[in-house]
C-alpha cells in the first residue's frame, strides 16, 4: 500500500482558511498585556483562548475533525483519548453534531474537566496515568465499539483547525511581530500555527515551549526521531504527553524555529502575570508561553520587540491556586527563602527583625521588605535555626540578602532553589523540645503593616523567652500568627497584662491536644 504523500505548507494554508470551526468556536481577542509589556520593555499580545466556549482552543481542531466525517460514521459515534481540554471539545462538538461521544481521560485529569465533559454529554471513561495510558485504552475500544477515533493532535483536519488561531491573529495584529511562544503537548496546536504563519509571514519566528519535565518533542527534534518518555510531570496536565504525533513532529520539524524549557515555578509566575493583565486564571499549560517570552527576554536581553503568546488554555482546578499562589513569588524571585542560625541570647531575636526592616537596596531602588514567612522552633540551648521569608525587589538578590545577614553575625544559607526547602521543610519545622519548659502557646493576630512584630518583641520581658514562632503570609489585611513563650508560673499575672497592653486579638491554644502530641515535650 503507497503512503500519501505529506501534505505540503500550502495544502495546509488551503485546509486553515477552509476550515468549520466557527459553528462552535469563537474568534477570541489579541490583547496587549499592559503591565507585563512594561516591565519587560517589550510589547507582548496574549492570544486569549481562554475565551472559548470550552476554555481552551481545542475545541477548534475537534469540531474541524468531526464535521468532516460521514453521516455514517456520526451515527456510529466516535471516541477520543484526552487530558481533558479535547475531551471538552469533542464532547461539545458531538453535542451540537447530535452524536454518541466516549472519552477515556487519564485518571489524573482535574476534576473540573471530567466535570465539564459530563455536562456537554460526554461518556467519561478514566483510565491510566498519563495521555499515553489513555489513548492506547481509547484505540482498544475503538475497535470493540465500532467508533471513529478523533485524534487530539496528530491528524490533519484536527491541526487545520487548530491553525485558525494563527489565521486569526495575523489577521488582528498586521504590524511587527518578532515571535509567536505556543505551547506543545501532542504538537497540534504548533503544527497548525507553524504551517499558517510560515506561509504568510516566514519571517516571524515560531517557538515551541515545553516543561522541563514533559519534552517530547524537544528531546524528538534533537534525535531526529520521534521519542518515547518513560516518564512526565503532571503539573501541566495538558502538555503531560509521553509520544508527540507523528504528523506534528514531521511538520515541527520543518518549520519551528526554536524550543524552550521552563519549570514548574516560572509558570506559577506566568499565571500571576496572565492573572494582573486580564483578570483571568489559565491553567499551568495556559501559561507556557507567557514564561517562555520572559525568559527569552531575559536570556537574549532583548528591548522593543513584540512577542505573542497563546494563552491555550484556562481549566484550572481551583485547589490547585494554592500550589501556585505559593510557588509564584519565588518563581518570579519576588520572594526568597533562607535558613538563617541566630545566636540563643538575649535580644538576638530582635536584633535580626531590626536588622531585616534595615536591609540596604544592593543598588537598586529603595524597597520595603516584607517578612513572608518565619519559622522557628527552639532545639539547642546555643543557636536557633531560623526558616525566613523575604520580598525582594529583582531577581539575585537573594544570594547578596544570605551575604549581608552573614556579614551581621547571622549566617544565612539562600533556599530560594532549594526544592526540598520549597515543597517540604517549610512546612515541618517545629516538633517537640526538651527545652520549651513553661511554654504557653498562643495564636495571635496581627495587623500586617511594618513594625506589628517589633511592637510584640519590644513589650516582651527580656525573660521570656520565645521558644515557637510561625508566620506565612496569606495576603490578608491581618496575619496569623503562632507563638510559644516560656513564662514561669509566678508571671502568670504579668503575662496576662502584657496581653492585654500588646492589644492584638489572640486565642492561647496551651490547653489545646494537638499543642501536646505535636510541640509539647
Amino acid at each position: 500500500m503507497t503512503r500519501p504523500a505529506a501534505l505540503t505548507p500550502a495544502d495546509y494554508l488551503k485546509k486553515i482558511l477552509t476550515a468549520r470551526v466557527y459553528d462552535v468556536a469563537v474568534e477570541t481577542s489579541l490583547e496587549i498585556a499592559q503591565d507585563l509589556s512594561a516591565r519587560l520593555h517589550n510589547t507582548v499580545l496574549l492570544k486569549r483562548e481562554d475565551q472559548q466556549p470550552v476554555h481552551s482552543f481545542k475545541l477548534r481542531g475537534a469540531y474541524n475533525k468531526m464535521v468532516h466525517l460521514s453521516p455514517a460514521h456520526l451515527k456510529k459515534g466516535v471516541i477520543c483519548a484526552s487530558a481533558g481540554n479535547h475531551a471538552q471539545g469533542v464532547a461539545l462538538s458531538a453535542q451540537r453534531l447530535g452524536c454518541r461521544a466516549v472519552i477515556v481521560m487519564p485518571t489524573t485529569t482535574p476534576q473540573v474537566k471530567v466535570d465539564a465533559v459530563r455536562g456537554f454529554g460526554g461518556e467519561v471513561v478514566l483510565f491510566g496515568d498519563s495521555y499515553s495510558d489513555a489513548h492506547g485504552h481509547a484505540v482498544a475500544l475503538e475497535k470493540k465499539e465500532g467508533l471513529t477515533f478523533v485524534h487530539p493532535f496528530d491528524d490533519p483536519d484536527v491541526i487545520a483547525g487548530q491553525g485558525t488561531i494563527a489565521m486569526e491573529m495575523l489577521r488582528q495584529h498586521q504590524g511587527r511581530l518578532d515571535a509567536v511562544f505556543v505551547a506543545i503537548g501532542g504538537g497540534g496546536l504548533i503544527a497548525g500555527v507553524a504551517n499558517y504563519i510560515k506561509a504568510l509571514r516566514p519571517e516571524i519566528k515560531v517557538i515551541g515551549v515545553q516543561m522541563n519535565d514533559s519534552d517530547a518533542m524537544t528531546q524528538s527534534v534533537a534525535a531526529k526521531q520521534r521519542v518515547t518518555l518513560a516518564d512526565v510531570g503532571l503539573f501541566s496536565d495538558g502538555t503531560a504527553v509521553k509520544l508527540v504525533g507523528e504528523e506534528t513532529f514531521r511538520v515541527a520539524s520543518e518549520l519551528v524555529d526554536d524550543y524552550m524549557l521552563v519549570d514548574t515555578d516560572a509558570v506559577c509566575a506566568a499565571i500571576k502575570d496572565v492573572f494582573v493583565d486580564t483578570r483571568s486564571i489559565v491553567e499551568p499549560a495556559g501559561a507556557l508561553a507567557v514564561a517562555a517570552i520572559k525568559q527569552y527576554v531575559a536570556t537574549h536581553k532583548k528591548k522593543g520587540e513584540t512577542y505573542a503568546a497563546i494563552l491555550c488554555g484556562a481549566n484550572m482546578n481551583f485547589d490547585r491556586l494554592r500550589f501556585v499562589a505559593e510557588r509564584a513569588e519565588v518563581g518570579e524571585e519576588r520572594e526568597a527563602l533562607f535558613a538563617v542560625t541566630i545566636p540563643e541570647e538575649r535580644g538576638s531575636f530582635r536584633r535580626f527583625c531590626e536588622l531585616i526592616g534595615d536591609l540596604p537596596s544592593f543598588g537598586g531602588p529603595k524597597t520595603l521588605r516584607n517578612v513572608t514567612e518565619f519559622n522557628y522552633r527552639i532545639s539547642d540551648a546555643q543557636k536557633a535555626h531560623v526558616f525566613v521569608g523575604l520580598t525582594t525587589a529583582a531577581k539575585g538578590e537573594s544570594g547578596k540578602i544570605a551575604a549581608h545577614l552573614s556579614r551581621h553575625r547571622f549566617e544565612a544559607l539562600d533556599l530560594t532553589h532549594d526544592e526540598l526547602a520549597k515543597e517540604h521543610v517549610r512546612h515541618m519545622v517545629g516538633g517537640h523540645s526538651q527545652l520549651a519548659d513553661d511554654e504557653r502557646l498562643l495564636r495571635f493576630v496581627f495587623p500586617e503593616r511594618p513594625g506589628a512584630l517589633l511592637k510584640f518583641l519590644s513589650l516582651l520581658r527580656p525573660n521570656w523567652n520565645i521558644s515557637l514562632f510561625h508566620y506565612r503570609n496569606q495576603g490578608a489585611d491581618y496575619g496569623r500568627i503562632l507563638v510559644g513563650i516560656q513564662v514561669p508560673a509566678s508571671d502568670a499575672q504579668a503575662f496576662d497584662e502584657f496581653l492585654a497592653t500588646l492589644g492584638y486579638p489572640y486565642v492561647e491554644e496551651t490547653a489545646n491536644p494537638v499543642f501536646r502530641m505535636f510541640l509539647q515535650q
